[in-house]
């Protein structure tokens, strides 16, 4: 809002604490007819949904829909995705292909690394996507301080020189609503991180 774009938000419920220029609607995203009007109503459509609870068997359906509809009207796709999706060196397997991910998030991480795997391999061609992985450290449960500041690297994770790998939500907020703003980044995965 503040970079004068026109911000819809789409929720289960609309929050109490409401953005002054944001025009808010409650449903349901798991209800597929309703993906039609949303998308045809947009110019860009930035999915930050996690797989939690009835989610974690829907996204990857509810994301291949709203993909194939961004095709058909010509519209941006840009997924908010994790960390686990991301490589650790070059070439490497996906830290969701392995067996190091924590078991309380290995599902979403699974469920996340799908839905990059569809984008990249069986997307419609001419869907103009974009998959956004933030830091390791990232997340209401660290929600870090706004600098104004970030790197955008590729599919390898991004890591400080002490070797951490962090991003507070403001500054990924940030450089996610420059890349709508800029669009310097179609069809690839990129990392955000400090």
């Amino acid at each position: 809002v503040n970079r004068e774009l026109e911000v819809t938000s789409i929720s289960r419920t609309i929050p109490e604490q409401k953005i002054e220029g944001v025009q808010y609607a409650a449903m349901s995203i798991g209800d597929i007819s309703t993906h039609e009007s949303l998308v045809q109503s947009a110019d860009i459509i930035v999915g930050a949904l996690a797989p939690r609870g009835e989610l974690e068997n829907q996204l990857l359906a509810i994301y291949t829909n709203i993909a194939t509809l961004a095709a058909k009207y010509g519209k941006r796709f840009i997924v908010i995705g994790g960390f686990s999706a991301l490589r650790p060196a070059e070439g490497a397997p996906r830290f969701a292909e392995g067996d190091d991910i924590p078991p309380q998030y290995a599902a979403e991480a699974r469920v996340m690394y799908h839905v990059l795997t569809y984008l990249e391999i069986d997307a419609p061609e001419d869907l103009d996507w974009l998959y956004v992985s933030p830091a390791a450290t990232y997340g209401a449960h660290s929600p870090g301080e706004a600098t104004g500041e970030y790197r955008v690297g590729g599919q390898v994770a991004l890591f400080d020189r002490e070797g951490v790998s962090a991003i507070s939500g403001s500054d990924f907020a940030l450089a996610v609503v420059d890349e709508v703003v800029k669009k310097e980044y179609s069809n690839e995965q990129i990392a955000i991180a400090y």
